[in-house]
């Protein structure tokens, strides 16, 4: 008999380690293999020190909501996109594009008079600047840039202050990257809640998604990114997950680990950069704003640098959205952050 019971044991607690067993891969399987495995996801080394005052401004300006960063072609100087000095570029007659060398020094700026809430900002392998313009007001906005980094205008796509959902109109549009051969995609995701695909001349060809939670749906594609494979990494931000797409619009997997991205960079070698700025107890508990960073490769989360200013949470237990939204990394490893509610642009860098 205890020969039996002692079998009878075994057997339960084999199943119950089977059962375990087969719910852990199915839940590596859905969320990015090995990166789930990691149970609290606030606690990686962070091996950054913040630079204070690093960006420097000509005497009389200050930093608005600083919401687009990236690195430069050079590999050493910053692109920053920030709101003129305030909350948004309406009325203003202030250059929003701005480039600092390595030391921070300010080297050249433009785009008086032509944004109203700057938004998304990324640098192709040209060393082009591509923008969006959230918002509309006085018959600008709602619009894809492309530059030269001497500012001469080379692309623009959508319809100066129409907003819609059309293949030639955006409303308020969020981000944009390229595929190596040229191929656009556009997070149209202030307004609507899809991903727009364009030839590299500008000729519309697809888009997908809608408000929701399922697969393929969004709430506030806030960003994209794309990895050395060519998937589409979207921050998929009211839902607090990334959304992993192939070229045309297939859904791969979804990433809950970086937490609520606002912000999302994939360098060369696939390291991935993720800005959190809204986790909270009442929206996404568990989880601390920082900027997450680890493999694009396979969704493990290795380091985390702290929001610097993080506020309580209000009565509501949402917090105050502090920490970067945008963010980017150079090819030394430091890590940049845009605040858009501090104002500010951080560097922090690698020890």
């Amino acid at each position: 008999m205890l020969c039996d019971k002692m079998s009878g044991e075994s057997v339960m607690a084999a199943t119950r380690g089977q059962m375990r067993a087969v719910l852990a891969a199915a839940f590596a399987l859905a969320f990015g293999g090995s990166a789930m495995a990691q149970a609290n996801h606030n606690d990686f080394p962070d091996p950054y020190r913040l630079v204070a005052d690093w960006a420097k401004l000509p005497d009389g300006r200050k930093f608005g909501q600083v919401i687009g960063v990236r690195v430069a072609h050079d590999g050493k100087s910053l692109w920053a996109f920030e709101r003129c000095s305030a909350r948004t570029c309406a009325g203003s007659t202030l250059d929003p594009i701005l480039e600092f060398d390595a030391n921070g020094r300010l080297k050249r700026h433009f785009g008086a008079g032509m944004f109203v809430f700057p938004h998304g900002l990324m640098i192709d392998r040209k060393g082009d600047l591509w923008v969006t313009d959230a918002d509309g007001k006085d018959g600008k906005g709602h619009q894809v840039f492309k530059f030269s980094p001497d500012g001469k205008v080379l692309m623009t796509l959508g319809k100066k202050g129409v907003a819609g959902e059309g293949p030639d109109t955006f409303n308020k549009p969020t981000a944009v990257v390229l595929a190596p051969n040229g191929t656009i995609f556009v997070a149209d995701g202030h307004g609507n809640n899809r991903i727009v695909k364009f030839s590299p001349k500008g000729k519309f060809i697809k888009a997908w998604g809608k408000k929701g939670t399922g697969p393929g749906e969004f709430d506030t594609p806030h960003d994209i990114a794309m990895d050395s494979q060519g998937r589409l990494f979207v921050a998929d931000r009211g839902n607090s997950r990334l959304q992993l797409f192939d070229q045309n619009g297939k859904f791969l997997a979804e990433w809950r680990q970086f937490g609520r991205p606002s912000g999302v960079f994939i360098d060369a070698h696939d390291k991935i950069y993720v800005a959190d700025s809204e986790s909270a107890p009442s929206v996404n508990p568990g989880f601390k704003r920082g900027i997450r960073i680890g493999s694009a490769k396979d969704g493990t989360v290795t380091e985390f640098i702290p929001d610097p200013n993080p506020n309580p949470p209000d009565a509501t237990g949402r917090g105050n959205g502090t920490g970067a939204e945008g963010v980017t990394a150079d090819a030394a490893g430091n890590v940049y952050g845009g605040e858009t509610t501090a104002f500010a642009l951080r560097k922090y860098a690698r020890q």
